[in-house]
């Protein structure tokens, strides 16, 4: 008789504690998610993550709201994120450039892109290509680097700015190659590649989506594509590394992050929807479309993936000179 009377006041116990353990783990999203993006709308990175923002609010049943906070090479937004409550309801959707390349970059970066964040997946990486102008005697990237070798100094590359995928795309073209070709800055892309196609610069790394229609017109002649395998918009475009570049790889990516500090089961949450967005037939063509590959990670390997490009272009920036406050 006394076993069944404490059993029933074990029983009565767990009745009473379940419901508190139960409100001590509220259900997420509980309100509409807020994804960081840090550039103006209109821009490759904004495509991007507006067309990730629609499919994985229909997973989580909250609206996915897109904030643009463009300024200081999107230190600006990655500050706001890393400020705001880590509950999983203020995201930063980081690319290579602000997460990877502005800590070596910027002298006065008033966030850290590892400690101030908790990865959560990769969404889709992508590749620049290296054209060059009609008026450029090279059929081949060795062409190219035999001519400026016979020219130092002589040939220039168009870029959309210090510090962007594209000049360091040239920067470690220029180092890996070991030639002398002069960087010549704009205030975006499409002034440089006006310039390109009217012959006064030399090359261009570019993205490819951007490329090619001038490649299929003959504007301007394609020599190699960045990453580490072909594009399946440009199938005829060797890969740096085929056409001679042994280690040559400009992969840039596309990701999420959240808060330091966001609970690991809002983390895996996020995580376990992006990789179901991104595995849709629907998802995988709309990447090739833009010249990208949906790819998704765990956030441990999208960490790993951190660390190793910050290192990798460390040098890279350092070596070009580049630095902004």
């Amino acid at each position: 008789m006394k076993f069944m009377h404490s059993l029933a006041a074990a029983l009565a116990s767990c009745l009473l504690v379940a419901p508190l353990v139960h409100a001590q783990a509220p259900a997420y999203p509980r309100q509409p998610v807020t994804l960081v993006v840090p550039f103006p709308a209109g821009g490759p990175t904004d495509a991007m993550a507006r067309v990730l923002a629609q499919k994985l609010g229909d997973r989580l049943g909250q609206q996915v709201i897109i904030d643009n906070r463009g300024g200081a090479g999107g230190g600006i937004a990655a500050e706001l994120v890393a400020r705001a409550p880590a509950d999983g309801h203020t995201l930063f959707f980081g690319t290579t450039g602000t997460v990877a390349i502005n800590p070596s970059l910027y002298t006065k970066l008033r966030y850290d892109p590892v400690k101030d964040f908790a990865p959560v997946s990769l969404m889709a990486t992508t590749m620049n290509v290296l054209v060059v102008s009609p008026q450029i005697p090279a059929k081949n990237l060795g062409d190219l680097v035999a001519l400026a070798k016979a020219k130092p100094g002589e040939l220039t590359y168009g870029s959309a700015g210090n510090g962007s995928s594209n000049h360091l795309s040239g920067e470690l073209f220029r180092t890996s190659a070991a030639i002398q070709i002069n960087h010549i800055p704009y205030k975006g892309s499409a002034p440089a590649l006006v310039d390109l196609l009217g012959g006064r610069l030399s090359m261009m790394f570019d993205t490819i989506a951007q490329q090619t229609q001038n490649i299929a017109a003959n504007k301007v002649q394609a020599l190699a594509v960045t990453g580490p395998k072909r594009s399946p918009l440009l199938p005829n475009v060797p890969t740096a590394q085929e056409a001679g570049l042994k280690g040559f790889d400009v992969t840039i990516w596309y990701g999420v992050l959240a808060p330091r500090g966001t609970p690991a089961p809002v983390v895996e949450r996020l995580q376990r929807e992006m990789a179901a967005v991104m595995a849709t037939d629907e998802m995988k063509k709309r990447m090739e479309a833009d010249g990208a590959e949906a790819r998704t990670t765990t956030p441990a390997e999208f960490a790993a993936l951190i660390k190793s490009d910050t290192a990798k272009w460390a040098p890279v920036v350092k070596n070009s000179g580049a630095s902004l406050d």
